[in-house]
């Protein structure tokens, strides 16, 4: 018998070393066990021996072993090593990670950790077995570290502009070492462990990142997770995955959700903090509600979204500004989901929310609903500046109504929409320009009155952003009202923005936003004239845009000429944040944007391609409808952000990764309004093989007109 085993266990030994097998390295582990890392690395196969305290896994460890000292007070308490357990690990010759120390041999560390907040991760040297290089750039969000005077650390933070890789070098912006290696340690000066939990980003950079660590620990070159990187807020498809046949009615169920699971709908219960969060409407920005929160109705409207700001424990603050652009396009789309989905909370909601924005709130109070009065039919820009207007916004709110009215049969607010579009018309110049930049104020229009606007034969402003879609608006009631002076102000517009094209037009975040928005217009134009001239103007923007579409869907955003940019790439490392901007640095950086451009185009292209009956836009429009679905949030652990769409997505990583320089509406950033509630009506348009243009065209409209022409 004793022979026997013998036998067995040789032929075992020589299977194992055949098939390459080793036995699982031992990692002595203090810190956390629910922490991402120690779950990875039990997925991974490493046998992990765990301790409450520092001291106890260094003194467990045998010669030449692996061990990892895990910060868990981080950011609040570094963690404490006294200097005879240090001694120990450099007797032992341990391979160790340690990270947030409080204080190290030999390495002089300031007291007061450094908290980043613009500030990126960025790499200062290729690191081998990687395709991490020198310059490039990772999101560490929340970012507290110890500050310690080293040289040639591997990860740096600071402030620097760029894409993905760190544009002007790190010369001219202050620097903190967060990765460092020396002998045997690597000293991580934050806390790099927190990559699930903070949401760090680009995933696969992290994956190459701990690779390399784990790598290095192990004596591993060719070390590779075998495991999925664990993300708790990520796409809901991979890019090769088929979607399944229920996908699109999920992705519009999934998106009119997140209105509610996010508390986005003001409920009386919390109505003041939004009042306080909103402040004077500058800088509206608070912690998100909490799960148990209540949602209200529409009675109180809805708020932006989220702004772009993630925390160290993966948190997102809300934006608490009420906007009435937002309350006519979240009305829209739910007055559509009501009726792809049969919910009739949806349809109640809907209209809500236009009694909110059209009666109950300030935005038409005062000389707005007195006739007669100069700023007579418009409608504000938001709670806390009624008396601002943008031609854009209000065309956007026009056509959120517009659409809801349709989809419920609900003919209330048909005299305030056609109000309204009046109203901008009569304040439009002879050439159809609203003005530069698209605002005006109450108090100038009425003291100039509107014949000071309506004469001003000076303005063209071919910068479709702030101007097309009000455009849109006049050719839509033109159709319903017969009403010609509204065509032949939107054709002077138009033809005058289409002689400007390419080279005199203005663009805001870029270029391609401008083509998006100037597609609705000119299809709309083909419908009610539907001229070799018209289309062939329809055509030049639509194949532009196009160009950068991806086999993904995806529309690849472009800038364009910086003299004629509003907001343009950030121009050195301090102007990184600071204002608006674009999310790309360069052209052919592989990102699609969902607040200025996608969003917009896939209305806009649904309603060219039935306009013209083009097959190459049907089919550009149903590519970018399965990049979308598949790009929609899934998350289990923040519902607030489940069935939501943040502005950016590089379509190469297939990740939410982008430039996050725009103050405010950087990559992570949501938004009730624009991005939501145009992606899930169109996609509903879709579902019911429908354009707007088609669905709207029995609203009477045509027995407002006269009182509001007066």
């Amino acid at each position: 018998m004793k022979n026997k085993l013998t036998i067995f266990r040789l032929l075992f030994f020589f299977l194992y070393v055949l098939t390459g097998c080793t036995e699982p390295k031992v990692i002595y582990y203090c810190g956390n066990t629910e922490n991402e890392l120690f779950t990875l690395l039990k997925k991974e196969g490493f046998q992990l021996k765990t301790y409450r305290q520092p001291q106890d896994a260094i003194s467990a460890a045998r010669k030449d072993e692996i061990v990892l000292l895990l910060s868990d007070s981080y950011p609040q308490t570094p963690l404490a090593i006294d200097s005879l357990t240090f001694l120990s690990i450099k007797e032992k010759n341990l391979k160790l990670y340690l990270e947030y120390p409080e204080s190290l041999p030999g390495i002089p560390i300031q007291k007061e950790s450094y908290h980043g907040q613009l500030e990126r991760g960025i790499i200062t040297t290729h690191l081998p077995g990687t395709q991490l290089q020198k310059m490039d750039i990772l999101g560490i969000n929340d970012c507290y570290t110890r500050v310690a005077q080293i040289e040639n650390p591997l990860l740096v933070l600071g402030r620097v502009a760029g894409f993905d890789k760190a544009e002007y070098g790190l010369e001219d912006t202050p620097v903190y070492p967060l990765l460092y290696q020396t002998d045997n340690m690597l000293i991580a000066f934050t806390k790099l462990s927190n990559f699930t939990t903070g949401r760090y980003a680009p995933a696969n950079s992290w994956k190459e990142l701990w690779q390399y660590i784990l790598s290095t620990l192990t004596d591993t070159p060719d070390f590779h997770f075998t495991s999925p990187w664990p993300q708790e807020v990520h796409p809901k498809y991979i890019q090769s995955q088929p979607l399944p046949a229920q996908a699109k009615k999920e992705m519009v169920e999934a998106g009119l959700q997140w209105f509610f699971n996010g508390h986005f709908l003001v409920h009386p219960n919390w109505k003041e903090l939004q009042l306080q969060k909103q402040g004077d409407g500058l800088q509206p920005v608070g912690a998100a509600l909490p799960d148990t929160a209540a949602t209200g109705d529409g009675t109180l409207g809805i708020l932006e979204g989220h702004a772009s700001t993630i925390y160290y424990n993966g948190t997102q603050d809300y934006r608490y500004w009420l906007r009435a652009d937002v309350q006519g396009e979240t009305a829209f789309a739910l007055a559509a989901g009501s009726t792809l989905l049969h919910n009739p909370q949806y349809e109640k909601v809907a209209k809500n929310l236009m009694q909110y924005v059209l009666e109950d709130a300030c935005f038409r109070e005062g000389k707005r609903k007195e006739k007669g009065s100069a700023v007579y039919g418009l409608i504000g820009w938001s709670d806390t500046h009624p008396y601002v207007f943008y031609a854009d916004d209000n065309a956007r709110l026009v056509l959120g109504l517009i659409g809801a009215s349709a989809f419920m049969k609900y003919d209330k607010w048909n005299q305030v929409i056609t109000k309204n579009i009046l109203a901008n018309f009569q304040l439009s110049n002879i050439n159809g320009f609203f003005g530069y930049g698209g605002r005006l104020e109450e108090a100038q229009i009425l003291q100039n009155g509107r014949q000071y606007y309506t004469k001003r034969p000076e303005l063209i402003n071919p910068h479709p952003h702030f101007e097309s879609w009000m455009w849109a608006c006049y050719l839509w009631l033109y159709n319903r009202t017969g009403y010609k002076p509204l065509l032949e102000k939107a054709k002077k517009a138009i033809r005058l923005t289409m002689e400007a094209y390419p080279d005199q037009w203005k663009w805001t975040n870029g270029i391609q936003q401008e083509r998006a928005r100037m597609i609705l217009p000119l299809a709309w134009l083909v419908r009610i004239e539907d001229t070799a001239q018209h289309r062939e103007w329809l055509d030049t923007v639509v194949r532009k845009l196009l160009e950068n579409q991806q086999e993904c869907g995806a529309i690849r955003e472009e800038l364009g000429d910086s003299k004629s940019g509003t907001f343009g790439k950030a121009r050195s490392n301090k102007e990184y944040g600071v204002g608006e901007a674009p999310l790309i640095s360069h052209n052919g950086d592989p990102v699609a944007d969902m607040l200025y451009t996608s969003n917009f185009a896939f209305f806009s292209l649904n309603e060219a391609a039935y306009a013209t009956g083009n097959v190459e836009y049907k089919e550009a429009v149903n590519k970018l409808s399965d990049f979308l679905t598949r790009i929609q949030v899934q998350s289990e652990k923040y519902p607030h952000l489940n069935g939501a769409w943040f502005r950016a997505f590089d379509y190469n990583r297939w990740d939410y990764w982008a430039s996050n320089a725009d103050l405010g509406w950087g990559a992570w950033s949501t938004l009730t309004g624009w991005i939501q509630s145009w992606i899930i009506a169109t996609q509903v348009l879709l579902e019911n093989k429908s354009s707007f243009w088609d669905m709207t065209n029995k609203m009477e409209m045509k027995k407002y007109l006269n009182e509001a022409v007066k």
